[in-house]
């Protein structure tokens, strides 16, 4: 089954089952971990299309195929990949205690997110709470109507959202609008002469990608391009919040760099690392980095022949298009998490499998931009959000997720685990998930701080 969606996945962007394809599936199908909804299969799907479309060039490069093996227990674990990371030994914090759900006054349920500090502050200041306690902010939403609080919120600049039926949100001005998407698109911006791949031993060998994102999913799909040879430079800006400990999860074969595009040097700084770049991958609210001049068209004027990638929550069409969102907002607006629980007492998944997903699909878009770049010519833009893959995941039906697991045995989950030593000390954490025939993928170099490497190509 997860070969098949696979070849779903792959229809949507023009790309047809070959005859040299050589795709396989490892272990039983969902539930692996305890949750209705067929996250193993979902995952699976989106990095065996991966795997394929790495395949795919490198049969450019040599003439020659790759066979793909994904094992699903193993996809399944990275959909939440973050929470198997040890430092030195340790976990590290990466939620605030404040963040989850809090009952309205009209019965229904709100879902806020404070993990960034003005987030954080924010939700405070707007539902009104007396103090910074999670008891605080529970009476103050309770005096809110839910619609009311979940405006007050977006209208902030806060992150939050209400707990819907898989019902509401279908009805939902946005819902409607999201079902009319495609899971993820390829649009070609710009003209440009066809340019082969670089010369390499690795799939994205000497392939440059800028990734300008945050939190889970866009760095997740940097770190899949990382583990296939790709030259990653992570930028970001002193200013903005970051959660340096996710970096542990998505930061493997990268470099991190900053760049502050309210100042003229950095434009210009980003403007010259752009012209050489053959990705620019960025993962904030649309028309966020267009407002500073890095819009995809401009982008694609820049730097004719580029693949730029771009991940947001809620999509680019509909109402709320440019409303903030991470991965359990949008789980609880569209109806994953009151189905993983109920409405009166919802529950997000065991996995993060929206913010995983969409930097699968982002990466896989990206290869398959730069496949069409070498045989055809032209600058692309690649489009995915969370909320098209929960769209996605929630076609596929559900199943009853009683007989998951927790967690997986641990001499299974060991197996799926490496460790590193580097900049944040000794590190535990997830391998790449693709097994390919030629080229194994690794992580060149470890994890590093933000900031730590100047911002140009090495």
């Amino acid at each position: 089954m997860s070969g098949t969606l696979a070849y779903d996945v792959l229809g949507q962007l023009d790309r047809p089952e070959r005859a040299d394809d050589s795709l396989t599936f490892t272990q039983g199908e969902d539930p692996v971990f305890v949750t209705p909804w067929r996250i193993a299969r979902a995952g699976s799907a989106a990095l065996g299309a991966i795997g394929l479309a790495l395949s795919d060039l490198w049969r450019l490069k040599t003439g020659k195929p790759q066979a793909v093996t994904i094992d699903r227990h193993a996809a399944a674990a990275s959909l939440r990949s973050n929470t198997y990371v040890l430092q030195d030994g340790k976990k590290p914090v990466s939620w605030d205690p404040l963040a989850g759900h809090y009952p309205t006054r009209d019965g229904r349920v709100m879902f806020l997110h404070t993990n960034h500090p003005h987030h954080r502050e924010g939700a405070l200041r707007i539902s009104g709470a007396k103090e910074g306690t999670r008891e605080a902010l529970a009476e103050a939403v309770a005096k809110w109507n839910g619609l009311e609080i979940e405006a007050a919120i977006a209208d902030g600049g806060c992150v939050g959202g209400l707990v819907r039926s898989r019902e509401e949100w279908m009805a939902h001005p946005h819902g409607i609008a999201v079902a009319r998407l495609p899971l993820l698109d390829i649009v070609k911006i710009g003209e440009a002469p066809p340019q082969p791949l670089p010369k390499s031993d690795r799939p994205l060998g000497s392939v440059r990608v800028l990734d300008l994102t945050r939190v889970l999913a866009g760095p997740t799909s940097g770190r899949v391009l990382a583990e296939n040879g790709a030259e990653v430079l992570h930028i970001a800006a002193p200013h903005l919040p970051y959660q340096t400990e996710i970096l542990m999860d998505t930061g493997h074969g990268k470099r991190c760099a900053w760049i502050d595009l309210r100042e003229p040097a950095g434009i210009a700084t980003l403007e010259g690392l752009v012209r050489e770049a053959d990705v620019f991958t960025q993962g904030y609210r649309p028309g966020t980095l267009a407002a500073r001049g890095f819009s995809p068209e401009r982008v694609a004027e820049l730097r004719p022949g580029i693949v730029c990638v771009s991940i947001c929550a809620y999509g680019h069409e509909g109402p709320w298009a440019a409303r903030r969102g991470f991965d359990s907002i949008v789980q609880n607006v569209t109806g994953l998490s009151s189905t993983q629980g109920t409405l009166a007492q919802p529950r997000n998944l065991p996995v993060q499998a929206l913010d995983y997903i969409a930097g699968y699909l982002a990466a896989l878009g990206a290869m398959v931009a730069l496949a069409r770049r070498a045989e055809q010519g032209g600058s692309w833009l690649v489009r995915v959000s969370l909320v098209q893959v929960a769209h996605w995941i929630a076609s596929l039906g559900t199943i009853d997720g009683g007989t998951g697991l927790k967690e997986l045995p641990e001499p299974e989950l060991a197996a799926f685990l490496m460790e590193s030593d580097g900049p944040f000390g000794h590190l535990r954490h997830l391998k790449p998930v693709v097994q390919l025939s030629e080229t194994p993928a690794f992580y060149a170099r470890p994890a590093e701080p933000l900031g730590s490497s100047p911002a140009r190509w090495a």
